[in-house]
């Protein structure tokens, strides 16, 4: 089920001549010196009149070629000389520019990799699913609450503080052998689901409770799918990331006023600046379906981030792109069995991935319910079967051809 299936939810769309030799004269003067040339052309094979040198003797064609009144014959044979300094020119700079990228990249490949925080005994324990079908790889990845003015995740901060943060965010991303799509599945915040040793709970329970190995744990139990690794980024990463790029665009198809944050959004599009950013994809009251319109929020401002990024004004442009490829390692933080180089191999096989190849849906489910005081989503078991089995299985194409899946831009509530 998608987040359209839901009840009142809006599907949402995002919305002749040499250019090196100067022009000849015309007119009279370019008739004098039309005869100028022709009295003066160099001596040759074809012109064994032509003139001598100061001392009487025949001087060499070229001397000529270098001097006043050369005309049509020796302006071509510049043009033929001038030609080979030209392109041996611009090889010289393309190369240039081609080693000073190059050189951009391996010098900061080694800051990038530096300001990635790795955390130790990430994964969980135990019995665990088996492996996935060669070549394909699952990333559980969380967004975290935290309400701290500094960001949680990144340059060594520690991800996880017990009974302090929840996962807000919480989406699976797949990825095929042939790496022709990627597959980002959202889990509603107030899933319910069996944490173990806790019971029913909320699934971003999980992640105050026991951090990312529960976390893990918890969707590894109730998916069957095996998680390869894990990333986590404080939604203050979101700023930095957002203001690297310049801000992205996003549209919202009704006027709705945040409570909890005081913040008119007007119908439109839109462009966010970091700040702005982070309180669209947090606003949760006073949306028409709650959390379920905030999971549309993310993956329509994931989807204008990377579409950002991806651009050519960012990729093409240096600077630009060291300073949200800094902001983006600085913000995030993965398991510690994620090295420099599997980063790199992930970031090359996913090079022909663009925005539109991005898949986005939502867990399938059976709306709000409630448990004792509790407002809870509950998880559609048929169509959550069939989800989770195309993941495992490999078939992600299968199904989305069958049950459908958000994959362009988006209007948002």
């Amino acid at each position: 089920m998608t987040p359209e299936d839901h009840p009142g939810s809006q599907a949402y769309r995002q919305h002749g001549d040499d250019p090196f030799t100067p022009s000849a004269p015309t007119g009279q003067g370019g008739a004098a010196a039309g005869h100028a040339a022709s009295s003066h052309e160099p001596r040759g094979p074809h012109n064994p009149g032509g003139p001598s040198g100061p001392d009487g003797s025949k001087a060499p064609d070229d001397e000529f070629l270098l001097g006043e009144g050369s005309g049509r014959h020796a302006e071509g044979r510049r043009r033929k000389k001038r030609w080979p300094r030209v392109l041996a020119g611009v090889v010289v700079f393309v190369l240039l520019a081609v080693a000073g990228v190059a050189g951009l990249v391996w010098q900061r490949q080694s800051s990038y990799n530096g300001n990635i925080d790795r955390l130790p005994g990430t994964m969980p324990t135990g019995d665990r699913p088996g492996p996935n079908v060669t070549g394909t790889e699952n990333w559980l990845l969380v967004g975290s609450d935290s309400r701290a003015e500094m960001g949680t995740t990144g340059e060594g901060r520690g991800v996880w503080k017990p009974g302090q943060q929840r996962s807000d965010t919480i989406m699976l991303l797949h990825l095929p052998a042939d790496r022709s799509k990627a597959y980002i599945i959202s889990f509603p915040r107030d899933l319910w689901v069996d944490i173990a040793d806790y019971g029913n709970q909320k699934i971003n329970a999980a992640f105050s409770f026991g951090g990312p190995p529960l976390l893990i744990q918890t969707v590894e139990n109730l998916t069957g799918i095996r998680i390869d690794h894990f990333g986590a980024i404080d939604f203050e990463g979101f700023k930095a990331m957002t203001d690297a790029l310049g801000g992205v665009e996003v549209d919202i198809a009704q006027s709705v006023y945040d409570p909890a944050r005081k913040v008119y959004w007007k119908a439109g599009r839109q462009k966010l600046d970091g700040e702005k950013a982070l309180l669209f994809v947090r606003q949760r009251y006073n949306l028409p379906n709650g959390d379920f319109d905030r999971i549309k929020r993310q993956q329509a401002f994931l989807r204008a981030l990377a579409q950002k990024a991806a651009d050519s004004g960012t990729i093409t442009n240096p600077l630009k792109l060291d300073r949200f490829l800094t902001a983006f390692t600085k913000s995030i933080s993965v398991d510690d069995k994620v090295s420099a180089g599997d980063l790199r191999s992930l970031a090359l096989s996913l090079r022909n991935v663009r925005a539109s190849d991005v898949v986005f849906m939502t867990v399938p489910n059976k709306g709000s319910a409630m448990r004792g005081k509790q407002s809870v989503v509950l998880l559609d078991q048929t169509k959550g079967k069939a989800l989770f089995e195309a993941v495992r299985t490999a078939k992600m194409a299968e199904y989305v051809q069958r049950y459908g899946g958000v994959n362009k831009t988006g209007t948002v509530s």
